[in-house]
This record gives C-alpha cells, structure tokens and sequence, in this order.
C-alpha cells in the first residue's frame, strides 16, 4: 500500500477526494492467501473537513475480467431508454463560465478505521457548489462535518485535467458513442489500476454523480456503456432517498461489491448511486449497503452558497 500526499494525487481527483477520503475495504484473509490481489478503495465520510493526506491502493491493470458477458439486449434497452431521457432532458439555459453547478444530494458512506468496525453513517445532506469552468473555488456542506472549500480543478494539459467534472469539460466530450466509448477507454485506466472494462464503468458513475452533463455527452456515455462487458440490471433497487426504480450495475472483479446507478422505471432519470457487498468481508455482511446516494437536485446558481 502507498501513501500519497494530497498534493502528489493528480489534480483532477482532489475533489473528489477531500469530499470523500478513501479508504480500504478489504478482506484480511483474501490478502493473505493471495497477495498480490489489490483491493478498490470506497469513498468514506471523512471526520473533518479536509485531510493532509489519503491511502491510494494500486491495482494491476489490464482486462482481467475476460469472463464478463455482454450486455444483455435487455440491459441495453434499457440503457438506450435512459440515453434518450438524457438527451430530452430540461435545459439549465445558457450556461456562464462564471457560474456554479450546485448538487443537493443524501448520502452515507461507509467508514473504516484500522482496528475498529466498519460503521454506517445516518443518511445525511451533502450540498456542492463547482465552478462552471474549474477555475474558481467551490463550496462543499454536509450535515454533522459542517462546510469547506474545495481547490480549483486541473487545467488543460495539466495531470488529471481528462477526468474532471466540470461543465465546461464535460461539453468537450465527444457526442458520438462510439467517440465516447473510445475515449472512455483511452481515458479510464490512465487514472485506476483497474482492469479497463470496471475503470470504465467506475469513470462514468465519476462523471455524472455530482456533475451537469450536458444532453449529448450524457446520452453517448450511457450508450458506451451499453458495450462495456458485465453490465447488467437490478430490477429493483432503492435510492438513499427512499425511491424506487431500476439499476445499471457492474460486478467489481477486484472487490466483493457492487456499484449500483438507480434509475426511475417512467421517467428513466438518475436518481443515485449505491455500492452494495455481494458477499461476506472482514466485518461486512453481504447485501449491506457500503455507500448510498441520492442526487435530489441540480441547478446553476451564481456563487457557491447560493440555492435555487
């Protein structure tokens, strides 16, 4: 395991990062057994606002999960059906460089620390403010660690600048699927040492889970993963708010849990993101919910603070 300064991480996950710190979820006697296994890290609710320093676990790359099926046309319906609900999405108008994404989500995600049990925060509100452009700070609220900026995001050119989420990056992306899957996998495992079909498929979720994307981009990314190998359907999956609706998921080959994206069975709108286990690890129970998210709103204000 590497311990990495926050300054030395690339400058496109340090959001992500401060809003949520990484940590470990691994089964002890996997490791052992079996040595050079890493383990994906989980997002986990930090105890204070900002951190000096995060764990990062590299992971060996390349396609290890050869066994993965295709998407089944059912799951590609449905990811189809979802594209085009994407691309007929309301418009936030026009769009200033000046101004901020705002995020209001519910959230809990699962905290580890060495020599204690794993613990499930209380569902809780988590409000982001981004700049439009990555060029100003932005704000982060969540209930019970109380509120902080967030740095300034990577610049074209600079390490980290591909996988950033503003709204002014995402409106670059290609719009053609078949560019966006190819994209997607150039793209993926220059930052995870993940096998690239789960780099992928984790990417996307980085994308639009706290982010605007724009109609084009959103419909191409969720049409690309209709060819990542191993994506299938939840039929019914609950969102951190309590709604139900139908799941886009991804078994993780180097971790025993599950990333779910829920989405309404009508209207086909995102409503979160889950990380469920899918079998016993260290003090973990299979089916326990590691992380929950539900998005409750999206808008673009004029400075960070500000509610629609």
């Amino acid at each position: 395991m590497k311990q990495l300064p926050e300054k030395d991480l690339p400058p496109g996950r340090h959001r992500l990062l401060k809003e949520h710190l990484m940590t470990e979820i691994r089964r002890d006697e996997e490791t052992a057994r079996t040595p050079r296994r890493w383990l994906r890290p989980a997002f986990a609710a930090a105890a204070v606002a900002t951190a000096a320093a995060v764990t990062v676990v590299l992971l060996p790359s390349g396609d290890g999960d050869a066994s993965a099926k295709a998407p089944s046309r059912a799951t590609v319906a449905l990811l189809e059906n979802i594209a085009l609900a994407a691309e007929h999405q309301d418009g936030y108008g026009a769009v200033r460089d000046d101004q901020f994404v705002y995020v209001d989500s519910k959230v809990s995600y699962a905290q580890t620390e060495e020599g204690a049990k794993t613990r499930i925060p209380p569902l809780h509100r988590l409000e982001s403010w981004h700049s439009v452009d990555g060029s100003r700070k932005g704000l982060m609220r969540e209930t019970g660690r109380g509120e902080w900026t967030t740095d300034v995001d990577a610049r074209p050119g600079e390490p980290g600048y591909e996988i950033t989420t503003n709204y002014k990056h995402l409106s670059s992306l290609p719009t053609d699927p078949d560019a966006m899957y190819e994209w997607l996998r150039k793209t993926a495992p220059e930052y995870s040492g993940q096998e690239t079909n789960q780099a992928m498929f984790v990417l996307v979720a980085d994308l639009i889970r706290d982010a605007i994307v724009p109609p084009e981009q959103s419909a191409a990314l969720y049409r690309a993963v209709a060819r990542i190998p191993g994506v299938t359907i939840v039929e019914n999956a609950v969102d951190a708010a309590g709604r139900k609706g139908v799941a886009i998921t991804r078994e993780d080959p180097d971790n025993p849990t599950r990333d779910e994206w829920i989405f309404d069975k009508e209207t086909h709108r995102f409503l979160g993101e889950r990380s469920v286990a899918d079998e016993d690890y260290s003090d973990v129970e299979e089916g326990t919910v590691t992380s929950n998210t539900a998005v409750l709103r999206r808008a673009v204000v004029d400075e960070p603070g500000e509610r629609p």
